[in-house]
Formats: structure tokens, C-alpha cells, sequence
């Protein structure tokens, strides 16, 4: 009896060190009426085997959107309801993060939830077979037709990590979702989502008992050794390395384009780029120089942005989100959907004879921006300008506990304490010197992935143009062009004609992506 009670009390020491010994970040707001729990894994999509890839996404998509603790999913949902409560998971590829989140007058109710869904999920063959079915209609069907922006964005990663764990789509490919069975996410959420890889966050009005509890429970998750996977990193092009793919009944040409970059958050020198990429394309911003060029002047479109890091639903959020931080990363330019050939050949007469749409004046007017911006570098002005508004706007990033919390779980993530106040103080002070020298530094355009997702009308003549460097001159219809300014028409011939380092062109069918 001595011996069980020695066992007993050195499992319980164990367990309450380990919990101590766990990353938290704790975000007390005793004015809060809310209650935030996050719980991150570095795994994410790398932590996929090569013949399996969307078993991460599959795992934590069952743990969210299935039954936990002996209680179904359906009941689950009916529970929270009135307490006006939830919970969700994000996976990226680099980390996973469930975030709950309840009012505080229900948070001992909610709370055996939140224990539930991370440490005895159900993994019923209900719930699986619906969860997966969702999955396979997304890599099948949903990413090709429901919004051709992010279907640009997802093709150029796979071009940009072509060949490594970066590559694949969250939800695995066509092929290897329907390999992933339940036994599988059963062993991976044992092998993978464990307590070696997990990062605790909480916020709002919680008790200190209710975070004891937090930590205690959360260091029962599987003990199972693991190791970050080490994402791998984006490939340096060979010139302008372009793939239009092929779709039926295309909304125009939707075109996104990047490059290799070193930098990330835990970069100093960061803050310097991003007061360059502010000016260059702030993401919806209409002062931004892409924005003003492509849209404001021409109307060719809904709007055109840069970026110097994964922006996770840039059609949906006009902050940067939270929970998606990667050591492996790259610059990008979005270029919104611009009209295909048959398209401006049935809206205006006058353009009857036109071969193909703007995609490839777009594109060149795009990347000789940037090349006018690193041969001149910002003005004193224009940084000023730019510096004073990011100092303001990154203010704005974390508005709710979720967020605030978010964002602070990122900053360990790149090795810092408090990322947004940390960025305050470097964009104050950085100097004009150093955002040019930054933005050369780490920009050029004669080596770049370029996705295009097009008509199957425009496909070959638009491919054509772009490797043999052929003429693009802008389409107007008569009365657009008449109220344009002499100097945008001259520039409009500039462009036209302005030389891309264009190496290879290949067309490819919309059905063959992703599989």
C-alpha cells in the first residue's frame, strides 16, 4: 500500500511539473465577459507522410467536427448553443491550433468540452465518413470552382514547393485522401498531436483554478515522442516560369506570382520590407501603387496586393490573421481577375478582333512596378507617409482575445515575446536607407513563379504571347479610352511592350491540378 501511494504521488508530481513545464501564454483581461482557450500542435500539413497527405487536416477536422467523450457531435453542438459558444481548428503547414471560446458565466459547463474534444475524441465511423467526404469533394471539386483567386494561389505554392512537404494542398491531393482510413487518424493523432509538440494560450476572465485545470489536463495528451517536421523550402525559378491551367468557364484570368524570401517575423529586418510592401500593395488598400496603377486608373479589376508572407483568406479578411506562422516562406503578387479576350469581345464591338484579355498587360505592368521600385527606391515622402500608417494600422491586427491571443503565440513561434509591440518600435525606427536596401536586397522579378487560371478560350493565345514576349497593348472600349489622360496612354505603350524574363509557358488542364 506504501509502495501505491509513493507511485501515486510521483505520477501526480510528474504530471504537475510537466504542466508547469508546458508552453503557456497567458493573456489575463479581468474586464473581459469571455473565455479563450487555444491549443497549438507544431505539426501541421509537413507532418503528413508523403503517401498521405491531408491526415493532419483529416485528424484535427475530426476532432473538431466530431463526437468527443462519449457525447455526439450533434449534442455537442446543441449544448453550446445557448451559451453562445464554439470551437473550431485551423491547420496550416506548419502548426495546427484549436481555439475555443465560451462568455464566462458558462465556462465551467463548456470547459469538460474542451477537455473532451482534445483528449478522448470519439473517432466514430460516422463522424469520419462524413468529415472525409467533405474532404474529397474539396481536392475533387470545391477548390477548382469556387473562387478561381484562391485556386491561383494554392497552384503557385504547389509550383514554389514543387517536390517537398510544402507542396500539397491542407486537404491532401485527390489520390492520397482516399488512402487515409480511420485506423490512420487514429494512429496520427497518437503519434502526432502530443503533448511534445503542444502550446497552450488563454485569455479573457478566467480563474487561476480553471488555468491549473487547463494545464494539468492538458499534460495527459499523448506522451508519444515527436519532432517537428522541418518544412522544406520555396524553389529559385529559372527565369519566369509560367503555368496557365485550363479551366471551363473561367471568370477571367486570375494571376498570382512569387519568389523565394529568406526573411520572416523573426527578421529584423522585416519591418524595413514591410514598409516597402505597404507602399507597393498593401492588402485592400486603395493608396497602395499596384492598387492605384492596375484598378484605380485602369478599372481593370477588383484589386491587386503584395505580400512578403502567407495571408490565409485574403478574400475574407482585410487584417492578417493570426495562427498561420512558417519559417518557410516568399513574396507574392496578387493580381485579382482581369477580363479574358471573349469577354471584352462581346461587351464592346470594338474590340472584336482582340486574341487575348489583359491578363499578360497586367502581369507586365505588375512587375515593372517593382522593378521601377527597386531601380529608384522609396521617397522620403512616400516612406514617411507609408511608415506612420503601418504604425497605426498593425495596432488594429488584434482587436479581440482571440486574435490578441493568436497573434501572441505567434510571436514564440518566430522566437519573440509580443510581436506587434515589438514591431512598433522597429518600424520607428527604421530609416529610409534601410527599406531600400531591404527591398533590393530581397526582391527581383527575372526568376518567378507565375500561376494563371484561365478560360480554356484563352489558354493557347495567352501562353503564346508570354513566351514569345508579343506585344500586349491594353483593350479600352472607345469611351474608357477617351477619358484617359495622355501620360496613361503613353505608359499604356510602355507596357506593352515592356520585356519579361519569360522561360517557360506550360498549359495545363484544370482537372489535372491537385491530384
Amino acid at each position: 500500500m506504501k509502495t501505491l501511494k509513493i507511485t501515486i504521488a510521483f505520477l501526480l508530481l510528474f504530471t504537475a511539473s510537466h504542466a508547469q513545464a508546458m508552453d503557456v501564454v497567458e493573456l489575463k483581461q479581468s474586464n473581459s465577459n469571455k473565455v479563450v482557450f487555444k491549443v497549438r500542435f507544431m505539426n501541421g500539413a509537413v507532418a503528413d507522410s508523403a503517401d498521405k497527405k491531408g491526415l493532419t487536416f483529416a485528424t484535427a477536422s475530426l476532432m473538431a467536427q466530431g463526437g468527443a467523450g462519449g457525447i455526439s457531435y450533434a449534442d455537442i453542438q446543441d449544448k453550446m448553443k445557448p451559451w453562445a459558444a464554439g470551437y473550431s481548428v485551423a491547420v496550416d503547414k506548419q502548426v495546427t491550433t484549436f481555439t475555443f471560446q465560451v462568455p464566462v458565466d458558462f465556462v465551467d459547463e463548456f470547459y469538460p468540452l474542451v477537455k473532451n474534444a482534445l483528449l478522448t475524441p470519439d473517432f466514430s465511423e460516422k463522424d469520419f465518413s462524413r468529415v472525409m467526404k467533405s474532404q474529397q469533394n474539396y481536392v475533387d471539386q470545391v477548390v477548382r470552382a469556387s473562387s478561381d483567386e484562391d485556386y491561383s494561389k494554392f497552384a503557385l505554392e504547389d509550383q514554389l514547393f514543387r517536390g517537398g512537404n510544402m507542396q500539397s494542398l491542407l486537404q491532401g491531393t485527390s489520390a492520397s485522401v482516399k488512402t487515409i482510413g480511420l485506423d490512420d487518424i487514429k494512429a496520427h493523432y497518437k503519434s502526432t498531436f502530443t503533448r511534445n509538440n503542444i502550446s497552450l494560450g488563454i485569455a479573457g476572465n478566467y480563474s487561476e483554478d480553471l488555468l491549473k485545470q487547463f494545464k494539468a489536463d492538458m499534460a495527459k495528451i499523448s506522451a508519444a515522442e515527436y519532432t517537428p517536421v522541418a518544412p522544406s523550402k520555396a524553389r529559385q525559378a529559372d527565369g519566369i516560369e509560367v503555368e496557365i491551367i485550363a479551366k471551363d468557364s473561367a471568370f477571367g484570368s486570375a494571376i498570382f506570382t512569387g519568389a523565394p524570401l529568406a526573411l520572416t517575423r523573426a527578421d529584423d529586418e522585416f519591418a524595413a520590407l514591410m514598409i516597402a510592401n505597404s507602399w507597393m500593395g498593401e492588402h485592400r488598400k486603395s493608396y497602395s501603387r499596384l492598387y492605384q496603377k492596375i484598378r484605380q486608373t485602369r478599372s481593370m479589376n477588383y484589386g491587386d496586393y503584395s505580400y512578403i508572407e502567407w495571408y490565409s483568406n485574403g478574400g475574407r479578411h482585410q487584417l492578417p490573421p493570426s495562427g498561420v506562422p512558417r519559417t518557410s516562406n516568399y513574396w507574392s503578387i496578387w493580381i485579382r481577375p482581369v477580363q479574358i479576350a471573349t469577354q471584352l469581345q462581346s461587351q464592346y464591338p470594338e474590340l472584336a478582333d482582340i486574341e487575348i484579355g489583359h491578363a499578360h498587360f497586367a502581369l507586365r505592368l505588375a512587375i515593372r512596378e517593382f522593378d521601377l521600385l527597386i531601380k529608384s527606391g522609396l521617397t522620403q515622402a512616400d516612406f514617411e507617409a507609408t511608415r506612420t500608417f503601418l504604425r497605426s494600422y498593425s495596432k488594429l491586427y488584434a482587436q479581440s482575445p482571440a486574435q490578441q491571443l493568436g497573434w501572441l503565440m505567434d510571436s514564440k513561434f518566430y522566437g519573440r515575446h509580443d510581436y506587434l509591440t515589438e514591431l512598433d518600435a522597429l518600424l520607428k525606427n527604421t530609416t529610409l536607407e534601410q527599406v531600400n536596401i531591404a527591398l533590393r536586397k530581397h526582391w527581383q522579378t527575372d526568376n518567378m513563379f507565375v500561376t494563371i487560371i484561365t478560360d480554356i478560350s484563352e489558354a493557347p493565345a495567352l501562353a503564346y504571347s508570354l513566351i514569345n514576349n508579343s506585344p500586349s497593348p491594353m483593350s479600352y472600349s472607345n469611351l474608357v479610352k477617351s477619358g484617359l489622360p495622355a501620360e496613361v496612354l503613353a505608359e499604356d505603350e510602355e507596357v506593352a511592350v515592356y520585356q519579361l524574363n519569360v522561360k517557360t509557358v506550360n498549359v495545363i488542364k484544370s482537372a489535372n491540378t491537385f491530384q
